[in-house]
């Protein structure tokens, strides 16, 4: 009898780890998606090349504008502003009110789709 507890406790042990592994994949999954349909045709991820607009492999931790080989705004450039998570969340959800003058227009309204997306930069 115990041991058939031990077994059950380990099945459902394992099926939990099972299915947080497939929601992170998921989740993962939707993130590059999203960028790809949000962000993608202007920036990378996958990769330390510039399109139309600077890659963002390595954002987080690292200060607006200082990509060497991209001309950013002077307003980005000089704005003094580190990527965080709440960084991210600001400019995200307002570009130009944050950092007036930058050339990025795109806002991201809906807050789900904010945080999936800085949870990829996060991750990269």
């Amino acid at each position: 009898m115990r041991n058939a507890v031990l077994a059950a406790v380990a099945l459902v042990a394992l099926s939990w780890a099972t299915h947080e592994s497939v929601a992170q994949e998921a989740d993962a999954a939707a993130g590059e998606r999203l960028f790809r349909q949000r962000c993608g045709a202007c920036h990378q991820i996958a990769t330390t090349r510039n399109g139309a607009r600077p890659h963002l492999q390595g954002m987080v931790g690292r200060a607006a504008g200082s990509i060497e080989g991209f001309n950013y705004s002077p307003a980005l450039r000089d704005s003094g502003i580190t990527w965080t998570a709440d960084t991210l969340e600001s400019y995200l959800t307002n570009p130009t009110a944050m950092v007036p003058g930058t050339r990025m227009v795109q806002r991201f309204n809906n807050a789900v789709e904010r945080r999936t997306i800085i949870e990829l930069l996060s991750s990269r």
